[in-house]
């Protein structure tokens, strides 16, 4: 290989690794991104005034404090939020969703519809995924050109390639190539993405400290779901888009799950199980798609007396507690974010929860084991989302065939302006 490749490639890499560092900090200085990436300032001063030439980065007014000190400001970088556009589509339960975002990571536009995705056909589900996309591509004040990436979460089980939905518990409908649909429609590379992945993702970078190597996401909503991160990487199945937590056995022959199966987690701490408990319907009931604001009011009562409320919330506690000791048997216990509304009632949850995670052989360091929680799913999703396909324009588009090492002085050590 030439050294001039060579070259080429460490330029690359160096200028994604500038990115990156932009895209994490905010509004770093250019000391800042040195102390970060192990670079010289002589590199990320040139690669910088390239990317600022380029219309990729900005420099930033010194804040208020950084004005008050002695010397000269530091001048900080941030990424042009005009330089592109990603979008986002997220399809649950009955709802769709799609918002604009700019590559600062602000949403610019936003659509919600409420749909019967249970009864809807093959051709009605595309055609409402395809219409609210051309919807927001077709809007006046949007430009389209500036669109790279479309990043598609799904509830349910999407391939490891990331371009259909497999199977979802929102519709008897399979193998949908969502991903291909909308990039022959529209000529815009697209993703699909399991919504639980991509809550995982959005953890990460909302908060690197406490979601950094190994931590678990498990969805409290309708269904249960998980994304599980492992020594610092999203764990995906050889085939499918990975962990089904909901639809592990927790009693077998048990209650009736929305899968059809019986017995499954879900089909005791989903929000439909929750509620057909309380409501003392029978494990034979079937699922119903039980509301938000229903299952607060249900939580309240739960927390005002003890009945059958606040006894369905035990069994939910008790069937996530068995299945977190069963995976904890497995790997060692790692922080936990549980999102979505039930989660707001994770008070009536835990104690039965660490009770059945106490009595598992995973259940060992029970005590060291921290839940956090997160009432709303959308936003993460959507945000995991964004990141998702905002990490490929930084790669792939303004710093294409750059992948980034992590080490410090790995970086520094071939470093070239």
């Amino acid at each position: 290989m030439s050294v001039g490749i060579r070259h080429d490639d460490l330029r690359r890499r160096n200028r994604a690794m500038v990115i990156s560092a932009v895209r994490r900090a905010g509004q770093p200085s250019r000391t800042e991104i040195a102390a970060t990436t192990g670079l010289s300032h002589s590199t990320i001063s040139a690669i910088s005034s390239d990317l600022i030439a380029e219309g990729i980065l900005a420099q930033s007014k010194a804040s208020e404090a950084g004005s008050l000190k002695r010397g000269r400001p530091q001048v900080g970088l941030t990424l042009n939020p005009e330089a592109a556009a990603v979008m986002t589509v997220v399809l649950s339960l009955n709802f769709l969703s799609v918002a604009v975002i700019d590559y600062a990571g602000h949403v610019v536009a936003e659509e919600q519809r409420r749909l019967t995705t249970l009864t809807l056909s093959r051709d009605e589900l595309v055609g409402e995924c395809v219409s609210i996309v051309r919807r927001r591509l077709e809007d006046p004040d949007l430009d389209v050109r500036s669109v790279a990436r479309i990043a598609l979460g799904i509830q349910g089980i999407t391939d490891s390639h990331a371009r259909a939905m497999l199977w979802s518990p929102i519709t008897p409908l399979t193998d949908i190539p969502f991903a291909d649909i909308l990039e022959r429609e529209f000529g815009i590379p697209a993703t699909m993405e399991n919504d639980c992945n991509m809550m995982a993702v959005a953890l990460r970078w909302r908060d690197p400290e406490r979601y950094r190597d190994d931590f678990i996401a498990i969805l409290l909503s309708h269904g249960i779901g998980m994304g599980l991160v492992l020594k610092g990487e999203l764990f995906t199945g050889t085939h499918s888009s990975g962990g089904e937590f909901g639809h592990m056995i927790h009693r077998p022959g048990g209650a009736l799950c929305r899968c059809g199966r019986r017995g499954c987690v879900e089909a005791y701490a989903g929000n439909y199980a929750i509620w057909r408990n309380a409501m003392q319907l029978g494990e034979d009931a079937e699922p119903t798609d039980v509301g938000d604001a229903e299952m607060r009011a249900l939580a309240a009562r739960a927390r005002e007396t003890d009945g059958p409320e606040r006894e369905a919330y035990r069994k939910a506690g008790e069937a996530l507690g068995y299945g977190l000791g069963s995976l904890f048997a497995l790997i060692d216990p790692a922080p936990v974010a549980m999102v979505g509304v039930s989660a707001a009632a994770f008070d009536l949850i835990e104690p039965s929860l660490r009770e059945a995670i106490a009595q598992t052989a995973g259940g060992q360091h029970s005590k060291s084991i921290s839940f956090d929680t997160e009432p709303n799913e959308l936003p993460l999703i959507r945000e995991g989302c964004a990141m998702r396909a905002l990490t490929f324009v930084d790669q792939e588009i303004f710093a294409p065939g750059a992948p980034v090492r992590t080490t410090a002085t790995a970086m520094a050590s071939h470093e070239l302006a």
